[in-house]
């Protein structure tokens, strides 16, 4: 399975298209601090690892941009949780 996630900064979210269905991690922008608000995949697309691909890509987004992450979504603080190496983008 190939999923590519592209950035809308329009809509101020990363999305995965997959099987006609968008799967999105919205943030919010301020002050240099992305807060990540929210991480939806559609049910019938759970379970292949889209969601950690958006998060993914959002964090490397914010590493490359000198932005700090606040993860208000708890998918989002969960990954982070579980990948040391993104403490470091993390906004205490």
């Amino acid at each position: 399975m190939s999923v590519e996630v592209t950035h809308n900064p329009a809509a101020q979210r990363f999305e995965a298209r997959l099987d006609g269905q968008l799967s999105v991690a919205d943030y919010e922008l301020r002050d240099g601090i992305m807060h990540m608000t929210h991480t939806g995949v559609p049910p019938a697309l759970r379970g292949r690892g889209i969601a950690a691909l958006l998060v993914q890509a959002a964090l490397d987004h914010a590493r490359a941009h000198g932005l700090k992450v606040h993860p208000l979504c708890s998918y989002v603080r969960s990954y982070m949780e579980r990948h040391p190496e993104t403490q470091v983008l993390w906004a205490r």
